[in-house]
């Protein structure tokens, strides 16, 4: 397949799934590219003022304060989609951190290794202005505006960078054991535990404020339903967290989620980062319960190459 020209590409824009651009990166095996902005059609661009305009109401009603101030603080220009660039000018003096722009997956290791350098990994397509509501890849919606103004908050910031280096902590327990099976086991055990921390706090967290419960977790803030249904639905299970409650617990991506765990605040969460190396140092993570997230090889592997 040959490479699209500028001109093609630009016509077909950044669409999620539909961008020429993105599949010829991924064909080529490039994983971290640059942003062409130039690409981004009308369309993008409404579907980012779409998106940005109706989650203002519910920003206010359900975010927690830190998000609110990262919003203020990275000077979103509401009109279209947002340069990286630009994000970075307003971010990177704040915390260090930067957005970093991906072709698609990032295997396991390599994603919670950017945390640790304070690089997080942003998709840079946008979805069609028709599935505004539920997309299963994430987007530069989800990842900008959902995840990027937590970053600005020097505690999380920091909450992230120690969870980031758990990463390097399974990486080298894995390369000592010497058994293949085994190694395989407890590896792939201690993937799903930190996939799984992340998904109920820095996705799908809530947060005690003030003001009542409040949503930390992206997949809240970048969703327009969910966030109301997760803060008021009374089917909605929501508890304080428990760390062995989190590690066993699997989950679906395919629906809105029915439970919840609630954190104290960002150093509450930082002290659970630390208490989720120690449960890996100690063994407690390599045999978890089964279910999703189902790790792959790509994500095994990118653990085996980082010792």
């Amino acid at each position: 397949m040959a490479e699209p020209t500028t001109s093609a590409a630009a016509i077909a824009g950044l669409t999620t799934t539909e961008a020429p651009f993105i599949e010829t990166a991924q064909r080529n095996g490039q994983m971290y590219i640059h942003q062409p902005y130039e690409l981004y059609n009308e369309a993008n661009h409404e579907a980012w003022r779409r998106l940005y305009a109706r989650m203002q109401d519910r920003w206010q009603q359900y975010a927690n304060p830190h998000f609110l101030r990262g919003i203020q603080n990275l000077c979103f220009d509401a009109s279209q989609v947002p340069r990286l660039e630009d994000v970075n000018k307003f971010l990177k003096p704040l915390t260090g951190f930067r957005a970093k722009a991906v072709s698609g997956y990032v295997p396991a290791f390599d994603f919670f290794d950017c945390l640790s350098k304070r690089e997080f990994p942003t998709t840079i397509t946008i979805r069609r202005a028709d599935k505004l509501d539920y997309l299963p890849e994430p987007d530069i919606f989800h990842d900008i505006a959902g995840h990027v103004p937590m970053h600005t908050d020097p505690k999380f910031a920091d909450t992230l960078v120690r969870f980031g280096k758990c990463a390097h902590t399974a990486a080298a327990m894995a390369g000592e054991i010497k058994d293949e099976t085994q190694r395989k086991h407890q590896l792939v055990s201690m993937i799903k535990a930190l996939a799984r921390f992340f998904w109920f706090t820095i996705e799908f967290g809530l947060m005690r404020t003030p003001d009542g419960v409040r949503a930390y977790g992206s997949g809240l803030l970048s969703s327009f339903g969910e966030i109301e249904h997760a803060l008021l639905a009374p089917e909605v299970q929501r508890y304080p967290i428990q760390m062995e409650w989190v590690v066993n617990q699997a989950f679906d991506y395919h629906h809105y989620q029915p439970l919840f765990f609630i954190v104290d605040s960002f150093d509450h969460l930082f002290q659970l980062v630390d208490e989720l190396e120690r449960w890996l140092a100690e063994g407690r993570l390599g045999n978890v319960a089964p279910g999703a997230p189902d790790i792959n090889d790509a994500d095994h592997n990118s653990f085996l190459r980082a010792e």
